[in-house]
């Protein structure tokens, strides 16, 4: 069980609050958190209590999930901590909570293959409804920013550019069952800037690629990484279902987490900032290599099993790189190389 307070955690937190920016901000105030339980959301919990635990930041966090009893395995140890409180509810339902928040970081929503097969429609009710239930919220608390946690995916099929810039949006089939991932996204980023061209609810998003790292589902997931993961952590062969000539580009836990809190608490509102690591791209059945020649005590071996037909679950886009000048313009850089953060995301189940 990965807890908050673990040797790689405390590591990982020290790794982010010494990247340079105005923590300060966050001193006193009182954060909620949706869809808490995830890898990126549950990372951003545990910093905020870094930052108690080790700064007296007396920051109060309020964790949005739909069980306590499954958030149990991401939180052990904070729950009894009088900083810490649980909001026990289905975010797609009014918010119920009494205190006004400062700041809302919305990551509730579902992004795994698995899902967006078997349950599309909740796919579509979480980025949706959940969003517009979160914005009802943060417009009653008049909060100082909403942070919403969007993807790369957003973007479509875009043609005939070198990388993709936050102004720019491709195609995207309606017939095609994935495309509920994807286009509720779409939906939410115009609720987001409705909210704010109606109501002044001032907001940031992040459109985020390919991260992993500790607390990442690796159990029947269906995202590359996962899998790989589960399988070194297993001692198992990796199997790949395709050819392996895709081409991605990963994003280490730390310098995720680091550039959602440097959207926001500094990013302009109203804006949406790429999040990725484009400094290392590689193919996957070299990524597969690569996670097997770290462990070779456990003689892992990729293997291929192509099938006839791909799976309707994952994005048949092709790749084009994101444009990180915006982000990076405001400070962040990616400093965690693959190698290293997959040994980090490892070691991190196997401790």
């Amino acid at each position: 069980m990965l807890r908050y307070d673990s040797k790689i955690v405390l590591e990982d937190m020290k790794d982010i609050y010494e990247r340079k920016m105005d923590w300060n901000q966050l001193k006193n105030a009182k954060v909620l958190v949706t869809g808490a339980r995830g890898m990126l959301a549950a990372y951003m919990v545990y910093f905020l209590s870094y930052l108690n635990e080790h700064c007296h930041f007396s920051v109060e966090i309020y964790a949005l999930v739909r069980s306590s009893e499954r958030a149990h395995e991401k939180f052990a140890g904070l729950e009894e901590k009088s900083y810490f409180h649980y909001v026990i509810q289905d975010v797609c339902e009014e918010i119920q909570i009494d205190e006004k928040m400062d700041y809302i970081i919305h990551a509730a929503g579902n992004a795994s293959p698995k899902y967006i097969l078997s349950d599309p429609v909740g796919i579509i009710r979480a980025n949706t409804l959940g969003t517009m239930s979160v914005l009802e919220f943060a417009r009653k608390s008049q909060v100082k920013r909403v942070l919403y946690t969007s993807t790369r995916e957003i973007y479509g099929k875009t043609e005939g550019i070198e990388t993709i810039c936050e102004s720019d949006m491709g195609i995207m089939s309606t017939e095609e069952i994935r495309s509920c991932y994807p286009e509720s996204k779409r939906m939410a980023e115009v609720l987001l800037k409705s909210y704010e061209y109606q109501y002044g609810v001032p907001y940031v998003n992040a459109r985020i690629a390919h991260s992993y790292g500790p607390g990442m589902e690796i159990e029947g997931d269906g995202r590359v990484m996962a899998d790989f993961i589960s399988n070194a952590v297993h001692g198992q062969d990796i199997v790949l279902k395709s050819d392996g000539s895709a081409v991605r580009a990963f994003c280490y836990l730390t310098d995720a987490v680091s550039g959602l809190f440097t959207i926001l608490l500094h990013g302009q509102s109203g804006e949406s900032y790429n999040v990725a690591n484009e400094s290392e791209e590689y193919m996957i059945r070299d990524v597969a290599g690569m996670l097997a020649g770290i462990y070779p005590e456990k003689n892992i071996k990729v293997v291929f099993d192509i099938p006839r037909e791909q799976s309707l679950g994952y994005s048949k886009m092709g790749r084009t790189k994101l444009n990180l000048s915006r982000l990076e313009a405001l400070g962040w850089r990616a400093q965690v190389d693959l190698k290293t953060g997959m040994k980090r995301t490892v070691d991190s189940f196997e401790n």
